[in-house]
């Protein structure tokens, strides 16, 4: 779950501490004090202190011993999953999805519920945070964090959404205030797709001999990138990175954009675009999830319009690849559901536009999470932050 593996300390700090340690641990490169030592070049007393702070404060359980290779056998040292929990919530269009991960990111409870086109905070957040309230039940002073996404730009530093024309209403009202009833925890906010991106770092990226560069495609309502740069999420200056829906391509020339513009990749590409023209032709769908289950029924038409889509991504698509040559291309939202059908247009562009070395060895994979991946990532975020070792060394001076 973290962005790195390897201890990352404050310019300035020449010890390393017992965040530091804990990152380690976590990380899999350390599972005993003697390890700690090798990594860290701390003495054992200095060690043993740290250790000793971590374990009073539940981070830290002493596991099995591991077999000895001479001499006395070294106790193991675990990361203790169940000091605490984190919640997560990712919030679309007409959807909303909530839930409890205790500190590995594994899910203790879960719900979703449908949101009415257009609601805004007012209507959503007070349902969100009575559901967060409910599955977290007793375990609400044991929260450490809140992960958040949305759709469109946000500002993670004021806890609000910057440019979102998806859920208009919602820009520069800060959320968490919301919450305080549920939880006096930090607020960690996230654009979606940055989210998703997010999700694999229990996945495709996972920090023992995972990947380390993806292109994570949201394709669903709208389209959006997430991009894992050395497993780094990539946001940009004004957390504008991955915008992949709203480039101009020819094929849209003068198709007016739900943002306000006309000629985006959305304007052909995106769910509700897809939708929007199925309902002038007469059929039954209300949303991009309709036209999958139809593509997943087997229509022909339903398939044609994904694979076309699919295909319209690929070629903007094939640009990132070679400006970032990439491990792996992941793809999830809603459109990914029908995989097969998404993937081959999304091949087809690729492998015919982006450069042979870009290509030669990069993998095309489904999102690990499928439709949980907003969520997950919601909960990895909130993870980073509250394990990062600053925050660990700030909760155990402060004594909890």
């Amino acid at each position: 779950m973290t962005e790195g593996v390897g201890v990352q300390r404050d310019p300035g700090r020449d010890l390393a501490t017992a965040g530091d340690l804990l990152e380690l641990l976590r990380s899999g490169r350390a599972t005993t004090r003697s390890d700690l030592r090798r990594l860290t070049g701390l003495s054992r007393t200095a060690v043993v202190a740290r250790v000793h702070a971590l374990t009073e404060a539940g981070l830290l359980v002493l596991g099995a011993e591991l077999a000895s290779t001479g001499g006395r056998p070294p106790g193991s040292l675990v990361f203790n999953a169940g000091a605490g929990v984190v919640l997560a919530a990712a919030i679309g269009r007409s959807r909303a999805q909530v839930g409890v991960f205790d500190l590995a990111g594994e899910e203790q409870a879960a719900a979703e519920f449908e949101l009415a086109l257009g609601a805004g905070p007012d209507e959503v957040m007070p349902v969100v945070a009575d559901e967060l309230a409910r599955l977290v039940g007793a375990r609400a002073r044991s929260v450490l964090g809140v992960g958040l996404s949305l759709p469109g730009v946000v500002d993670p530093e004021r806890g609000v959404s910057i440019d979102s024309p998806v859920i208009p209403g919602w820009n520069d009202v800060p959320l968490a205030p919301y919450l305080a009833e549920v939880t006096g925890a930090p607020l960690f906010l996230a654009n979606d797709a940055d989210a998703m991106a997010r999700s694999e770092y229990l996945g495709h990226a996972r920090a023992a001999g995972g990947l380390r560069d993806l292109l994570v495609v949201k394709a669903s309502t709208g389209i959006g990138l997430g991009v894992l740069a050395d497993r780094t999420i990539v946001t940009g200056s004004r957390g504008a990175a991955g915008d992949l829906g709203h480039a101009k391509v020819p094929e849209a020339a003068g198709r007016p954009c739900r943002c306000g513009d006309t000629g985006c990749l959305e304007t052909v590409a995106a769910g509700w675009a897809l939708v929007a023209r199925l309902q002038a032709e007469g059929h039954e769908v209300d949303h991009v999830r309709d036209l999958v289950a139809q593509a997943l029924g087997g229509d022909a038409e339903a398939k044609q319009l994904l694979r076309e889509s699919g295909r319209q991504v690929g070629e903007l698509l094939a640009v990132a690849i070679n400006l970032l040559n990439p491990e792996a291309v992941v793809l999830g939202g809603d459109m990914a559901a029908a995989y097969d059908v998404y993937a081959a247009g999304v091949r087809e562009s690729v492998y015919a536009r982006a450069s042979a070395v870009a290509t030669r060895e990069l993998q095309i994979l489904p999102a690990t999470y499928g439709d949980r991946a907003g969520l997950v990532g919601c909960a990895a975020l909130a993870l980073k932050r509250v394990l990062s070792p600053a925050a660990v060394d700030a909760r155990l001076a402060l004594g909890r």
